[in-house]
């Protein structure tokens, strides 16, 4: 057996609670907010998502890393968390199609990771206290300097992400040929989306998220779509701009968690920063429609406002998270518009819910 030596490494949290670990292998410092997955597989996925863009991620599955990484199960182009933190890390693998190791993937991505952190304590904390702003270093002598910059980093809450993981030009994804014409609005969209669009004989032309309506119209697609992403939904004022118009129209638009509270915002339903948000891939949801349940994965950290969304007379709840009752997904009454807080494509995850895409894909038609 090897034994590795690894330098200490320490977190800090905007309150002062500080939990102690060791670096996995990269020296530095890393700000974001400090957030958990209750996730135990999908970790690449994970740290791929676009939604994650500027996150701690804590990890609260025991082990992390022990299948490896394969180039073809990412979200984006790149890690877009802000760091790692977790229990145990395997640097070693057993999964006979993966391609690297996740030290590996994380030095490649030049990501500051630390484990043998009492993860279970620091979970309990977040929930207790919220989530918040936290830095992990290896610099573990200079915890008063850490303070000061910590003390300098913007809260989530009003903080505008979409434009750090949208693309800059548009692009196209699926067959040309397709039956199908779909205009996304990127604000962190995620590429098992995608996929699942484009094999339900879709072609998809992916827009910058400042793209405006004309824009999108331009493509003369079937139908609209507005994507996940990171952030807080207030800010993107480009995005509610072109969800009113295509509503105003009666085009078929269907929304997913960062798009899901553009739609609201859209219709006057403002949004609000959740204590801790919904991250993990086992979140009960029942279908208020069919009456089902529906086993989801989530990642957000804002919701929209439910007693606004029950008062506006053009909007049905249609799902809702059974854990505390926040909105899970709504429709217009008389537009063809609907959308929901999680994730339907779930990769990974359950497959309770991809009848959504199947869905959009019928209103395309009806329409």
């Amino acid at each position: 057996m090897i034994y590795l030596k690894r330098k200490k490494a320490l977190i800090l949290l905007a309150d002062g609670t500080i939990f102690h670990g060791k670096s996995i292998g990269k020296d530095g410092t890393a700000f974001g907010e400090v957030c958990f997955n209750t996730g135990t597989t999908g970790y690449q996925e994970i740290f791929t998502d676009p939604s994650y863009f500027g996150q701690l991620m804590v990890t609260t599955n025991a082990h992390i890393g022990n299948y490896g990484t394969k180039a073809d199960e990412v979200e984006s182009d790149s890690i877009k968390i802000a760091g790692l933190i977790c229990k145990n890390f395997s640097f070693n693998y057993s999964r006979p199609s993966g391609d690297k190791s996740l030290e590996e993937f994380l030095n490649d991505n030049n990501l500051l990771a630390i484990s043998d952190v009492d993860t279970r304590a620091l979970v309990g904390h977040i929930r207790d206290h919220g989530a918040m702003n936290a830095v992990i270093s290896t610099d573990v002598d200079n915890v008063e300097g850490l303070k000061k910059q910590l003390a300098q980093e913007p809260s989530m809450e009003g903080l505008e992400l979409a434009s750090q993981v949208s693309t800059k030009e548009p692009y196209y994804y699926g067959d040309e040929n397709a039956t199908h014409k779909i205009a996304a609005l990127d604000i962190g969209i995620k590429k098992s989306i995608l996929r699942n669009l484009a094999k339900r004989d879709a072609y998809i032309k992916v827009f910058p998220f400042n793209s405006k309506f004309e824009d999108l119209e331009a493509f003369k697609p079937d139908g609209y779509f507005l994507s996940n992403g990171p952030g807080d939904p207030e800010p993107l004022v480009e995005a509610q701009a072109v969800a009113k118009e295509i509503i105003k129209r009666d085009l078929p638009l269907f929304g997913i968690c960062l798009g899901h509270q553009v739609i609201a915002l859209a219709n006057g339903i403002s949004t609000y920063k959740m204590h801790n948000g919904h991250r993990g891939i086992n979140h009960p949801v029942k279908n208020l429609v069919t009456t089902k349940g529906e086993i989801t994965s989530q990642n957000h950290g804002f919701a929209i406002n439910r007693e606004e969304t029950e008062a506006n007379p053009d909007i049905e709840i249609t799902h809702v998270h059974l854990n505390d009752r926040t909105v899970a997904g709504i429709r217009m009454k008389n537009k063809n518009c609907f959308s929901v807080q999680y994730h339907p494509e779930a990769s990974p995850g359950p497959n309770d819910s991809m009848y959504l895409f199947d869905e959009f894909i019928q209103n395309i038609k009806n329409n």
